[in-house]
């Protein structure tokens, strides 16, 4: 009791200025890391969403009290999803930005943990996020050159053909044909212009697992066909 009477509480000021120096502490050494990666949203756009989190639940709790101070925290996770959307692309198949959009996200958690005066939990996220970036990536690496068969992945495959326009007809019926009897029934069929008095006819298949050997077998088959000039099949990864 007479501690607390000697050491009065922390002005608010006092406070929220505390709340925000953590904020930018904290979210210099997760955006740091980006910028080294060279990443697009970097170390600037890592303090920013955490200071402005920071902010945000520090005044909606100022403003309505710890507890209506939460409704403030579900804002601030909402509004830095629709931040971390911009920076997701998709080039055809690929994905690209996701693990950014997701730091982008858990440096808002660091921001909304020192705005609510939780300094440690927000040093701990901190780390937490850095060990993520950092230390897991040599494990992706590894698990990136690791051979996979082909049979043991769930991706998009896709089996093209290239004839000339006026066989565009019979080089559909044969892929579909060939396909099904190898047990590969296709899900999508499209013609794609290439100019040069050809076409490719690309056939997806409704697998999302296949064996290799056995498409192998149908491509040399159709490489054999009468008015096929070439027979190829691709795989695209999925998320």
């Amino acid at each position: 009791m007479l501690t607390g009477l000697l050491t009065p509480p922390l002005p608010e000021e006092l406070k929220t200025a505390v709340s925000l120096l953590v904020a930018f502490v904290l979210a210099t050494l997760i955006g740091a890391e980006r910028q080294y990666r060279q990443r697009t949203a970097g170390l600037r756009t890592a303090v920013l969403v955490a200071v402005g989190a920071s902010a945000f639940v520090n005044l909606g709790i100022r403003l309505t009290g710890p507890d209506r101070g939460v409704k403030t925290v579900a804002y601030v996770i909402s509004g830095i999803g629709f931040l971390g959307a911009g920076v997701i692309m998709k080039e055809g198949m690929n994905v690209r930005g996701l693990n950014t959009a997701a730091t982008l996200w858990c440096s808002a958690s660091v921001g909304a943990f020192a705005g609510a005066d939780l300094q440690l939990e927000a040093c701990l996220v901190t780390g937490a996020v850095l060990a993520c970036n950092t230390l897991l990536r040599p494990l992706v690496n590894a698990i990136d050159r690791a051979p996979l068969r082909e049979d043991q992945t769930e991706a998009t495959y896709e089996v093209q053909v290239t004839t000339a326009p006026s066989e565009a007809g019979p080089a559909q019926d044969l892929l579909v044909e060939r396909l099904e009897a190898a047990s590969y029934p296709v899900s999508n069929l499209v013609i794609e212009e290439r100019g040069g008095n050809a076409i490719n006819v690309v056939a997806t298949l409704m697998a999302s697992t296949v064996n290799a050997g056995e498409l192998d077998a149908v491509i040399a088959e159709l490489s054999r066909a009468p008015g096929i000039r070439h027979a190829t099949w691709a795989i695209q990864n999925s998320d």
